[in-house]
């Protein structure tokens, strides 16, 4: 048994050893200025070639991957919300196809009160419509164009 333990215990040592090894390496790199001012360097000149990508393909009126990322998320948003409109309208679909109930009766009885007073008030407006009644003698002399007569002036007469 000590002899398949032996090479397992000695890979083990050994990756231990790599692992170390490679921390070791990984620490003094970031430590080190000149490592560190590069990596620094190297993302600032990636942003920047990033945002000249993003003018130059603006100025093309092409999208950018940010633009196709946010108009993909619009897209769920709308897409999410059609699901549930839709939902509701399958709901209120199935509302409508259940037989009719005492609103539906109401509302019958309502509408044929509503054509029955149309039908009076129809009947009302053509008796109003009819010629009207012939007008009395007194007002037939009546002229309205013309001013009123002036009163004659009376004199004076003084008793002395």
């Amino acid at each position: 048994m000590e002899d398949e333990n032996a090479p397992s215990g000695l890979r083990d040592r050994l990756a231990r050893t790599g692992e170390d090894a490679l921390g070791k390496l990984a620490q003094e790199l970031l430590e080190n200025q000149l490592v560190t001012s590069a990596i620094a360097k190297a993302f600032d000149a990636r942003e920047r070639a990033v945002q000249a990508q993003e003018t130059a393909m603006g100025a093309l009126n092409i999208p950018s991957a940010a633009d196709i990322e946010r108009l993909t998320r619009r897209l769920r948003s709308v897409s999410q919300r059609m699901e549930g409109i839709e939902e509701a309208v399958d709901r209120l679909d199935q509302r409508l196809s259940q037989p009719a109930g005492p609103l539906d009766e109401r509302l019958s009885a309502l509408e044929n009160q509503l054509w029955t007073l149309t039908t009076e008030i129809s009947n009302l407006a053509s008796a109003l419509d009819a010629a009207p009644p012939p007008l009395p003698r007194e007002q037939e002399r009546l002229k309205v164009d013309e001013p009123p007569p002036t009163p004659a002036r009376r004199r004076n007469t003084r008793k002395t």
